[in-house]
């Protein structure tokens, strides 16, 4: 997805020493959210709540604000406005979980019972001062976001996910949950990084830097690889941003995550079933879709599944410059998990590494270390002797010595060969 976190993702590694700012400004944010709390309660907001859907007009502020103020409660001016912010949180919002989006740092939100909120602003996971009164309250909270994206969220349907605007929740209700509900929110910032901020955020050094862009402006068929949290969207979106402002982008996403810094970019997100069970639209399909909208680039935001089958066979009939992510702990088992998506397709191990060796120019892995978010290497796609697909480093950062794929990179790169 395109992450709001500062681009390096830069962590504190624990050791000892004076506390870093983040630390501090975590401190702050919780004391903040706790104070005051008193005033917020789930009476209140039942009545108030009751009052505003005994009315057939809209709910606006100023109603919200009236419905306050004839609760009786001794609030005060302020406690008055922290009250009307709270009660709208709770009817239109993500409740007591909505104070945490002031945090322009913030992707995620994860609570593992009433009393455990936690959140990822970029420096590991940090337990929040937020509260529930139970965990009915959690899956309640759960229950009307999930309705609000058409999905439902109950005993029968005990596992959902929706996209929300920027925001990707998922809920899991219990027995399926081993103890209470479980309730992730991922949020999608409006914000892209250019490359030039990357490089200077430290995710790759200038030699990185001037790869990067050569395998954009030479049109490769690439691959960013890397484990969950890594910054692979970021850095497809921030490659993306690189193609020529003539060129069409099309985007096929299952949520949509990417925002290139691009003027021509159309996107197309899978939508999931309803509730009836009726109405999904697949990646397979969309990339099918896709082709018909004259692309000059074809991107997947993340290859998961049987579309695999449709971008290999995209990017070997002409459409190259082509990309994607895919989820793998290294640039060398990026193969492996490319046969395991061909399976779900019906593709026969011989047949995918033969589509993907003629398909896929490079793959570009991304690892997360203490000192934040960084390019791990850049491998190129070839077929050993007895067939089987393989990926050969090509390039590695801090200045080591050049990979045995180097060569075949900067052959490629000069258009000299095609893949494999």
């Amino acid at each position: 997805m395109t992450s709001g976190r500062g681009p390096g993702g830069k962590r504190h590694d624990g050791a000892a020493g004076p506390v870093p700012e983040r630390s501090r400004k975590h401190a702050r944010r919780t004391a903040a959210l706790q104070e005051g709390s008193g005033t917020y309660s789930p009476g209140l907001v039942s009545q108030v709540r009751a009052d505003l859907l005994a009315g057939e007009t809209p709910v606006t502020g100023t109603r919200l604000a009236a419905a306050v103020h004839a609760s009786g409660r001794l609030l005060g001016s302020e406690g008055g406005l922290l009250a009307v912010d709270r009660v709208r949180a709770d009817l239109q919002g993500l409740g007591p979980l909505q104070p945490l989006l002031r945090d322009p740092e913030l992707t995620d939100i994860l609570v593992n019972a009433p009393d455990q909120v936690w959140t990822d602003t970029g420096a590991g996971l940090e337990l929040t001062g937020i509260r529930f009164e139970s965990d009915a309250d959690v899956r309640a909270l759960a229950g009307r976001l999930l309705a609000a994206g058409g999905r439902r969220l109950d005993d029968s349907c005990p596992c959902a996910d929706v996209q929300l605007g920027d925001h990707r929740v998922h809920a899991v209700l219990a027995p399926v949950s081993t103890g209470t509900t479980l309730l992730s929110i991922r949020l999608r910032r409006p914000r892209s990084f250019a490359l030039s901020e990357l490089l200077a955020a430290g995710t790759f050094d200038e030699e990185g830097g001037q790869l990067l862009r050569r395998i954009v402006a030479g049109r490769l068929n690439f691959l960013v690889s890397g484990a969950t949290g890594t910054g692979k969207t970021t850095l497809l979106s921030a490659l993306l941003g690189l193609c020529a402002p003539g060129e069409r982008l099309v985007l096929i996403e299952d949520a949509a995550e990417l925002d290139p810094r691009h003027p021509h970019v159309v996107g197309l997100q899978c939508r999931h079933t309803n509730v009836e069970g009726a109405g999904s639209i697949d990646l397979a399909e969309l990339v099918r879709q896709g082709l018909r909208m004259r692309p000059d680039r074809l991107v997947v935001g993340e290859c998961r599944g049987a579309e695999i089958r449709e971008l290999l066979a995209a990017m070997n009939t002409g459409h190259d410059g082509a990309g994607g992510t895919i989820h793998a702990n290294s640039a060398s088992t990026v193969p492996a998990r490319l046969a395991a998506l061909g399976a779900l397709a019906g593709m026969s191990s011989d047949a995918l590494a033969l589509q993907a060796a003629g398909a896929l120019d490079a793959v570009v892995h991304m690892e997360r270390t203490p000192a934040g978010r960084r390019i791990g290497e850049i491998g190129i796609f070839s077929v050993a002797a007895h067939g089987e697909l393989r990926v050969q480093p090509a390039w590695k950062p801090g200045g080591q010595p050049r990979q045995r794929g180097w060569d075949q990179l900067q052959q490629r790169l000069a258009g000299g060969i095609v893949p494999g």
